[in-house]
């Protein structure tokens, strides 16, 4: 809405900021592939400027160069793992003016070209999670394995927590401000993306489910398909047990690592 002391009638509204929040290890080849495609002009028409967060767990590759070279910010990851990751950031997002915050794993597998449609989608929902089972899947994208496995766990979450959701191990989010001051996490590793599930769906947040297209990943894959996929049904009956980790901080969650 325009001031009453505006003295030109056309004046633009202020641009709102939307963190992209990329967690890195050694991904040097998917930071150089993704980066550029982010879509900062079609961002800028909706009204968005976007600033590219990369959390680094110890790349021993040229990842951290790379991201600078861009013009990325980047930070040190503490402690090990994806969830670790993911949490520093979070906490890095409420220390900033940013009013969204768009994560994608920087591997290739998602598409940056896709933003705009979840930050669309916060304009009817508190968080956006992408899907890749119901959208568009490239051959060899995923192991038969992993398919079979996102299914069985996106099954039993909702038969536990009674939230609809159709990818519950999407690595694609997005979340408007105030939904990340209600997440409580602490997850280290690839199991954080079921705990945001756990901690929206505890918290009453209205999710939007996104058909996405879905690529084979660039460089090693790091996800353990048994080992993790254990750790992810441990956490949702953990969560379902104890609504709330240990020392949780009120609009905080439990993001911080200290």
């Amino acid at each position: 809405m325009m001031r009453s002391d505006d003295s030109h009638g056309g004046s633009e509204p202020p641009m709102k900021r939307v963190m992209v929040l990329l967690p890195t290890l050694d991904e040097a080849e998917g930071i150089a592939e993704v980066v550029p495609r982010i879509p900062t002009g079609a961002l800028e028409a909706m009204g968005w400027e976007a600033h590219i967060l990369v959390v680094d767990g110890g790349s021993e590759d040229e990842t951290v160069a790379i991201a600078e070279s861009f013009g990325c910010s980047t930070i040190r990851q503490r402690g090990k793992g994806k969830g670790a990751a993911m949490r520093q950031g979070f906490s890095a997002f409420l220390s900033s003016g940013n009013d969204a915050l768009v994560m994608f794993d920087a591997d290739g597998t998602y598409h940056p070209e896709e933003i705009p449609r979840f930050l669309k989608a916060l304009e009817r929902a508190d968080v956006a999670i992408g899907d890749r089972l119901k959208g568009e899947m490239d051959p060899d994208a995923m192991t038969q394995t992993n398919y079979f496995g996102n299914h069985l766990l996106t099954w039993f979450a909702v038969a536990l927590y009674g939230v609809p959701l159709n990818d519950l191990c999407s690595g694609y989010w997005a979340f408007n401000r105030h939904s990340i001051g209600l997440l409580k996490l602490n997850s280290m590793r690839f199991e954080i993306e079921a705990e945001m599930y756990t901690s929206c769906a505890l918290e009453e947040l209205e999710l939007a489910h996104i058909p996405i297209r879905y690529s084979r990943r660039l460089g090693e894959a790091k996800l353990g398909s048994i080992r993790d996929g254990w750790n992810i049904l441990r956490k949702l009956l953990v969560r379902r047990i104890f609504k709330t980790p240990p020392r949780s901080k009120v609009g905080q969650g439990n993001l911080d690592l200290d």
